[in-house]
């Protein structure tokens, strides 16, 4: 880091202006991500279900309608006038003509159409279906933007509602933006004065923000050249934003602040510049190190939802080191003293080893069992509001109650006998004996209306059957059913609404501990490295695993149960926990927690080499870090948090969960926790085999 260090001086201007000039290049690109990113994302493509929806379109030529156009009739939709044709047929008409005007639409099949089919129309007769499918080879969401503006409401009497997957990833994707420009207007004014308040400049306190916003413009440009190649969801913008505002703004913090110190300790600006890099420089790369460690466990998970996040998360900490560890020190070297310049109020730059957070630390060290036993009774109380969590998958109401894709969605749900919309798509091979045997099975089955042979024409081995079930197919009940359903043969294959929602549920199980794995190992092998000791990985990630069971149990609590809406607004409420997005809050906030965790033994390290005992170490560490890291904390916490006034529910629980997340962690973990243990732990927190110290000094991690 001395070298590095060496180099930022010696270069400090080319530094500075190439990292904005490669950024500026990189917005021509990146602020186009909007348009190519996908509301989807949580199916699992290499499942029973992925199958059944390929064999569909090359065995039997079917294109799912993309688009679902459902007509509320004044009346009733088979009722015949004097020259025998339905009523409504002209309207209908008309109506499919219009639609199959738009540009993109390749076709438009009606009730009508196919021949009056009862899965089409509703149990009051009035509610009729018209499939619409889009050509493949345009860009699909400018047609169905066209068909939602120009179409919803009245049409000569009828009342249209637009349902279907693009109407519902519409409606996310304007949704979220919408999202992300009123979470930055509540989040970058607090922040400011957050900063104003902890530097006391304005210049000072200007730093982090110019890091924080290089990094997300410079993650929007890798997700829109990612997007150019693979499916990335809409929703990894959502993390760009947090993270590259909040951890942009805490690594830059560090510095500025170390910088600061160093100056006012008598050291030259130039002495400062390197100082800062070589001590909270480095931390700060360990802690990015480590939080994009973290992030690349959701690429083990199959579904591209995860796999988007693991990807900006990666991208937008990348950035955010390279910004507060390179960038900054260029600017410090630059700015010198002026980076105190338009004070606001002053602010004492000497650290002191005396204060609120030394006699915290203090008084849990006098008494680390009790403290102790009731912060982990606190912590587990929590926990146990988790005890009855169920956990599913995301569907369209993750929308506002009120947005019209929602609302035509539930007309489907509310208004149409059994599922229609989303059978049970089961492909089988056999004798005709065999088959009706399997059918007769399959119709025993709780809840299913009835099981039908879908004729085709296509020449194929494979028999399309069609079962009608009569519960939500996304949901615990409806992976129950499609668990037994293929039970009763394994070499039929079953696809659909409620088989995507099983084999999603199921590759998460399957990946989920392989993540876990990952992420011990990495930020084992990682703390190991910055501390030289074999205890204090392993304390760090018993603290995190419990403080996430306490997030859980308050997710549970609030998502599931619907509570708390009067604070975070009105969402709704499916009875169940998203599992993508919890696993997504766990990784998150793990990898942050261990963001924290470095900020506070870097210091407790710096005090301990220089040969203080564990308690006076633990007590000035904590004392001097502890600003920084509630700063910090309360920045990413605001950044996150704003997030909870989205329309999407799964962006409340993802800006609440990492907030309260972030909260935790900063202030009961840190400040009672990490001193109780290392106080109980004694010499032990700097134990390590003489092979490995000597692995950790050769590698000149020591300070």
């Amino acid at each position: 880091m001395n070298t590095l260090g060496k180099f930022i001086v010696k270069r400090a201007k080319f530094v500075l202006f190439g990292f904005i000039g490669l950024i500026a290049a990189s917005s021509v690109f990146g602020f186009q991500v909007f348009g190519e990113l996908k509301g989807g994302g949580y199916d699992n493509p290499n499942s029973d279900s992925a199958t059944v929806s390929e064999l569909l379109g090359s065995e039997f030529a079917v294109d799912p309608a993309e688009v679902i156009v459902l007509a509320d009739l004044p009346g009733d939709a088979n009722e015949i006038n004097d020259q025998g044709v339905p009523v409504y047929f002209e309207l209908v008409t008309s109506l499919s003509e219009d639609l199959a005007k738009v540009e993109g639409v390749e076709s438009v099949l009606n009730y009508y159409t196919l021949g009056s089919p009862a899965s089409l129309i509703s149990e009051d007769g009035k509610l009729i279906y018209l499939l619409v499918d889009l050509n493949n080879d345009i860009k699909q969401s400018d047609a169905v933007a066209v068909i939602v503006d120009e179409f919803s409401g009245n049409y000569e009497g009828a009342e249209v509602h637009i349902a279907g997957y693009g109407a519902v990833t519409k409606a996310i994707n304007e949704t979220i933006e919408g999202d992300l420009i009123r979470a930055e207007i509540i989040a970058i004014p607090i922040v400011l004065l957050l900063l104003i308040y902890v530097f006391g400049s304005l210049v000072s306190a200007g730093l982090p923000l110019f890091v924080g916003g290089l990094a997300i413009v410079g993650s929007f440009f890798v997700i829109w050249g990612a997007s150019q190649f693979t499916d990335v969801s809409i929703f990894a913008l959502n993390l760009i934003t947090g993270l590259g505002l909040g951890l942009g703004i805490d690594y830059s913090l560090l510095m500025v602040n170390r910088f600061r110190e160093e100056r006012a300790s008598g050291l030259s600006v130039e002495q400062a510049t390197i100082k800062t890099v070589e001590t909270a420089g480095k931390t700060v790369v360990f802690s990015g190190l480590t939080v994009a460690v973290v992030m690349l466990s959701m690429w083990l998970f199959p579904q591209y939802f995860l796999q988007s996040f693991a990807l900006a998360g990666f991208t937008v900490v990348t950035l955010a080191v390279i910004g507060a560890a390179i960038v900054v020190p260029a600017q410090l070297f630059l700015l010198g003293d002026r980076v105190n310049s338009l004070r606001v109020f002053k602010k004492k730059l000497v650290p002191k080893d005396t204060g609120i957070w030394e006699k915290i630390a203090r008084f849990t060290m006098r008494r680390p069992l009790p403290i102790l036993f009731v912060v982990v009774l606190a912590l587990s109380g929590l926990f146990s509001l988790s005890t009855n969590a169920v956990f599913g998958q995301v569907d369209d109401r993750v929308l506002p109650k009120d947005s019209p894709a929602l609302v035509a969605s539930n007309l489907l749900r509310e208004r149409f006998e059994g599922r229609e919309s989303s059978p049970i798509e089961i492909l089988v091979k056999g004798s005709d004996e065999a088959v009706a045997d399997y059918i007769e099975q399959v119709a025993a089955v709780d809840d299913i209306s009835r099981v039908v042979i879908v004729p085709t024409e296509q020449e194929t081995d494979w028999v399309r059957i069609n079962a009608i079930t009569q519960i939500e197919p996304r949901s615990p009940a409806g992976y129950d059913q499609t668990v037994l359903i293929r039970s009763i043969d394994e070499q039929a294959l079953v696809g659909g609404g409620g088989a995507y929602y099983t084999d999603s549920q199921q590759g998460i199980e399957q990946a989920l501990p392989f993540a876990a794995l990952w992420i011990f190992i990495a930020t084992y092998v990682l703390l190991f490295l910055f501390t030289g000791s074999v205890l204090l990985p392993l304390k760090a990630i018993a603290l995190n695993v419990l403080s996430l069971g306490a997030i859980l149990g308050l997710l549970s609590y609030i998502f599931q149960n619907g509570h708390l809406q009067w604070l975070l607004g009105e969402y709704s409420v499916t009875g169940a926990i998203d599992t993508s997005s919890l696993v997504m809050i766990a990784v998150v906030a793990f990898g942050l927690s261990m963001d924290y965790e470095m900020f506070l033994l870097s210091r407790i390290k710096e005090q301990h080499d220089a040969g203080m005992n564990t308690p006076d170490s633990v007590a000035i560490g904590l004392q001097r870090s502890g600003r920084i890291i509630t700063a910090a904390a309360f920045i990413l916490a605001v950044t996150f948090g704003s997030f909870a006034s989205s329309g999407v529910s799964i962006m409340k629980m993802l800006g609440f969960g990492i907030a309260i997340a972030i909260l935790l962690d900063a202030t009961i973990v840190r400040a009672l926790l990490v001193p109780a243990l290392m106080k109980l732990f004694g010499a032990a927190n700097w134990w390590a085999p003489k092979w490995l110290k000597a692995v950790h000094k050769k590698i000149g991690l020591s300070h």
